[in-house]
């Protein structure tokens, strides 16, 4: 019964993936995704079921999931295949902001577009560096007529390969007399002055085609140019992002520590109540997420909430560590040096920590939230 509500959810939504999934082997859909080669046939799969749909509302010709079953669904995938989990974590992620960002109805067109023809929205979102808002980016953007001309490159940029539209975070032209505004600019992945080149060079999550996109003027219409307003606030949008995010994602490395724990139920490793104990902490873990799904779906917003998400997504963190060191060790040394699988899913598991906002740099700000002063991150 270990995955049994989170795979019921995928089958509901998906009838069949979950299936052919498991009838590819892992280390071939976790292998694929570099410029220029064929991408990882996970993703492929997963498009033509029309994943991409997902999160799109359904008067739009989307499945319009709520957090609690997209959460479900993500950990369902992260046990199957890593990187199609991680890879469309991103492409959900930024269906979900986007609509956060549209006040003009007409503007939804693109996500009838998404759903009709099943396209993927690469992820050169957020970039983690240290001192720096999330948000912030070094992409140098110029105003044109209609538009904006944007250069520079976005790395790692998941679904390189396999991306449809691309999205990037910007810094539009500052005005004067008003603060830095944040923008999230969509891009077809065809457009002049685009271009792709290997970056990832871990072993771990090779399959989420996460790799560098250059950009040499590139034109970008009014239209595809969404505002997010001074970076630094929490407001509506920039926390509605953090919170989906984390929602997800979390949700995604949840499913890829699970596989390694179902494994030792699977082979009967070490004794009931070790095994019992890993179970425990997943599943207490995903009912954290779970509450963290609710509060989105009951409408909650602002501070309380991004803090919830944060404390879900460092919790979630810290079991990842001791649930996936246990089990590789139940698991026994036999396991990890005969296949390439075990270590891979350990290593998989714990890159949820390399993703901003790092535990360290959000620290201070959660302290002083608990002490009673607005929430900075």
């Amino acid at each position: 019964m270990f995955l049994y509500r989170e795979r019921q959810t995928l089958e509901k939504f998906f009838p069949g993936l979950d299936e052919m999934l498991l009838d590819i082997p892992l280390m071939e859909m976790e292998s694929h995704g570099k410029p220029g080669e064929q991408g990882n046939p996970a993703i492929k799969l997963f498009r033509q079921f029309n994943g991409p749909s997902l999160l799109i509302p359904a008067r739009y010709g989307g499945m319009e999931v709520n957090p609690l079953q997209a959460i479900q669904i993500q950990r369902a995938l992260g046990s199957r295949s890593p990187s199609l989990a991680v890879a469309t974590t991103m492409h959900h992620f930024t269906v979900a902001i986007i609509q956060e960002m549209i006040a003009d109805e007409s503007n939804f067109s693109l996500f009838q577009q998404v759903a009709q023809e099943k396209l993927y929205f690469s992820s050169g979102f957020a970039e983690g560096r240290t001192g720096s808002n999330i948000y912030e980016s070094r992409m140098q953007v110029k105003s044109t007529s209609g538009g904006l001309i944007i250069s520079g490159s976005k790395k790692p940029c998941t679904l390189s390969v396999s991306m449809d539209l691309m999205t990037a975070s910007i810094m539009l032209p500052k005005q004067e007399g008003k603060p830095e505004e944040a923008a999230l600019v969509v891009i077809p992945a065809d457009s002049p002055g685009i271009e792709r080149y290997v970056f990832w060079g871990s072993l771990a999550l090779t399959g989420t085609e996460s790799h560098e996109v250059r950009l040499n003027e590139v034109y970008v219409p009014q239209e595809y140019i969404y505002n997010m307003g001074n970076p630094s606030q929490l407001d509506t949008v920039v926390s509605q992002s953090f919170i989906w995010f984390e929602l997800l994602a979390c949700a995604a490395y949840l499913g890829i520590a699970s596989s390694l724990v179902e494994r030792t139920f699977i082979a009967n490793k070490g004794i009931s109540s070790e095994r019992v104990n890993l179970a425990i902490e997943v599943e207490g873990t995903m009912s954290a997420l779970k509450g963290l799904a609710c509060s989105m779906m009951n409408g909650e917003r602002g501070d309380s909430v991004v803090a919830q998400a944060l404390f879900v997504r460092y919790l979630v963190q810290n079991v990842i560590e001791r649930v996936t060191v246990r089990a590789a060790e139940l698991l026994g040394g036999m396991a990890f040096v005969k296949s390439p699988e075990v270590a891979y899913l350990l290593a998989s598991a714990r890159a949820l920590a390399f993703h901003p906002p790092s535990r360290l740099s959000v620290t201070s700000g959660l302290d002083n939230y608990l002490l009673g002063e607005p929430l900075v991150i």
